[in-house]
């Protein structure tokens, strides 16, 4: 999502997110598969349905990563998560350097923290929405939760007029909702540099969005995940290398709220939040020798 676009279009502050439908102009510039993917997981992202994948969220998926990981967790700072209010929206703020950062992460809430969750993923909409095979990923990883969609790839730009509506989804979700907790990377792409403490530049998207819906935000570190599954999972048998999941104290980001709703402030607040997550990475350097 450029942040031009996001300038444009993030005008409004929707406190109900279950009344958020696109409009006719917005669903229109989807392909078949893509309008399929987007409605099958827009619906499992209502009411009982979403219900259900949060039960198998807390009671199957985060039982199998525990059980993958559990030889090589480090945690670090959860009772930051407690000091959040459940009846606000809470936004996960983090590096990203695996596929599998944000999964890790929703396990640990759901098995050491006690509070209801709902959780969603803002997730570019290449391949989990454009392909079958990318459902049944976002099935089976995510219990649905990569949601909503956004188109950013350069060949898609006809179809950014689908974000729109991704946008306010967004922003309404991190607006209102007991439970809610939002996964974010300001990154906005994994950063595949050997360094687990550099960062790669922080998106403005990230600020639009806590500008117009203002939840609570708390940064996190994650270090120790690879990309490759397979070694991964043995790793937890074999001697992988320690995963270590940092959580920050909640951001206090009141001083950016009385500055004007514009780009500049937008990128200020995304590169504060990653100064943050750096911080979390400087303690994991220091504990770990890194």
């Amino acid at each position: 999502m450029t942040e031009k676009g996001i300038e444009k279009r993030a005008n409004v502050r929707p406190a109900v997110v279950g009344d958020l439908e696109p409009t006719a102009a917005e669903i229109a510039v989807l392909g078949t598969t893509e309008k399929l993917g987007f409605r099958l997981t827009h619906r499992m992202n209502k009411g009982v349905w979403k219900r259900f994948w949060t039960f198998c969220q807390r009671h199957l998926g985060s039982l199998w990563i525990k059980i993958c990981t559990y030889n090589l967790m480090n945690v670090f700072g959860l009772e930051n998560i407690a000091k959040t209010d459940v009846g606000r929206p809470v936004l996960l703020v983090a590096n990203h350097r695996s596929f599998f950062d944000m999964y890790t992460v929703s396990s640990v809430l759901f098995r050491q923290a006690n509070r209801p969750m709902n959780l969603y993923f803002p997730v570019r909409a290449k391949f989990f929405y454009t392909n079958p095979v990318g459902w049944f990923v976002n099935l089976v990883m995510g219990w649905f939760s990569m949601y909503p969609p956004f188109f950013r790839e350069a060949k898609e730009a006809e179809k950014r007029e689908f974000d729109k509506f991704s946008l306010r989804k967004l922003i309404a979700i991190a607006t209102d909702g007991y439970g809610t907790m939002i996964g974010f990377h300001p990154e906005g792409k994994r950063n595949i540099n050997d360094d687990p403490y550099s960062f790669l530049p922080a998106q403005p998207g990230v600020g639009a969005v806590i500008m117009k819906a203002r939840p609570q935000v708390v940064p996190v570190f994650i270090a120790g995940l690879g990309n490759d599954l397979p070694k991964q999972v043995l790793g937890n048998w074999t001697g992988g290398e320690k995963i270590r999941i940092w959580f920050g104290e909640p951001v206090d980001l009141s001083g950016f709220y009385e500055k004007s709703d514009r780009l500049r402030t937008h990128k200020e607040i995304a590169d504060f939040l990653m100064s943050k997550v750096a911080e979390l990475g400087a303690l994991d350097r220091a504990k770990f020798g890194k």
